[in-house]
């Protein structure tokens, strides 16, 4: 289990990552956000995108999922919400979507000494090791127990 006290501002971890099919970006696409680029592969070929592309929720869904799966637990209270979210590059089918962070800073909490808060930039990286996705996340982290 991570506490507060495990964040270390500068440190960079390779949470983990994901292999996303044209089946799950098809299905994602269908059910939440059906244009024609994500569940059609003609009309996405003759799309900006020249192919069928994840939509920007499948992508930001998979930072949730790549994380979970994950072996790094921490002692999590609420995330406190996200900035500067960036989607650089498109969600592709066969993807290898590998999820990294970044501690930015950390603070305890003013109104409650047994939380820090912590803010750490997140990107999730394809193959390629091109940007898929990027964001900065704040979130309210336990602290060591005595």
């Amino acid at each position: 289990m991570r506490y507060f006290e495990d964040f270390v501002v500068g440190e960079k971890i390779t949470i983990g990552s994901v292999r996303v099919t044209r089946e799950e970006i098809v299905e994602f696409a269908k059910r939440y956000d059906p244009q024609p680029f994500h569940i059609d592969e003609e009309a996405a070929r003759n799309s900006i995108y020249g192919g069928l592309t994840g939509s920007s929720t499948h992508t930001f869904a998979l930072s949730s999922q790549i994380h979970h799966q994950s072996q790094d637990e921490i002692a999590l209270v609420a995330n406190l919400g996200s900035e500067n979210l960036r989607f650089s590059a498109p969600l592709r089918p066969d993807d290898e979507i590998k999820m990294m962070t970044e501690c930015q800073a950390t603070r305890i909490s003013k109104s409650r000494p047994g939380i820090g808060i912590v803010t750490t930039r997140t990107m999730l990286l394809n193959q390629r090791d091109e940007t898929v996705m990027d964001m900065t996340t704040s979130f309210m982290v336990e602290r060591r127990p005595a």
